[in-house]
């Protein structure tokens, strides 16, 4: 269970096919009573898989793990991997792979594409979408690298950065619809979805 949620609101249970604190937060911005969960995914690639199709996939893969116990529920799952030069990025997990990535960011730009799935366990139904954001980068020195990657640790984070916080020092430019989606879960969009099946933030 959450601890930043409140008692669920009936007719229908929120869910959080994720553990990521991050997405958690930005969940809790919009009020709504929610439950984390886990969701038991292998997020292994597949051959030849575009990021597009990659990110949509997990997004819904993750949302029906958890549907099973939650027979009920609206049950959000969301995926994101970052892109150079049509490469995708994973998360570095260690400062010299988050080294590397940087250097390879400087003075670039980096496409994030976050997936993002609504599906309704009552009815089956499963809506889904990508919403992408471009970072432009500064060109950035070893030491600037080096400290920031000192002071922060973004080691769990696609791109190596977090741009809720120190990271964007990183930035030259943003370029997107929903900033939120970069952090992992584009609010404007799912508010949207949550809307269409009949839970808007603001009726709740």
């Amino acid at each position: 269970m959450s601890a930043n949620v409140a008692l669920l609101q009936p007719p229908q249970s929120l869910i959080l096919a994720s553990t990521s604190p991050y997405r958690r937060a930005l969940l809790a911005r919009l009020g709504l009573a929610f439950t984390a969960v886990a969701p038991q995914v292998d997020e292994t690639r597949q051959p030849n898989e575009t990021a597009i199709a990659l990110v949509l996939r997990l997004a819904e893969a993750k949302a029906r793990a958890v549907a099973a116990n939650f027979p009920t529920a609206l049950i959000i799952g969301s995926d994101q991997v970052a892109v150079r030069d049509d490469v995708v990025l994973g998360k570095p997990h260690h400062r010299e792979a988050a080294i590397a990535q940087l250097e390879a960011a400087s003075g670039r730009c980096v496409l994030f594409h976050t997936g993002l799935c609504l599906f309704n366990a009552a009815t089956g139904e499963a809506r889904t979408l990508q919403e992408p954001f471009r970072v432009h980068f500064r060109t950035l020195t070893r030491q600037h690298i080096e400290r920031y990657l000192d002071r922060e640790q973004p080691y769990d984070c696609a791109g190596s950065f977090k741009s809720e916080g120190l990271g964007i020092t990183l930035f030259a430019r943003l370029e997107g619809d929903d900033a939120n989606a970069l952090i992992g879960l584009p609010l404007i969009r799912l508010t949207a979805l949550l809307e269409a099946a009949g839970c808007h933030p603001l009726d709740v």
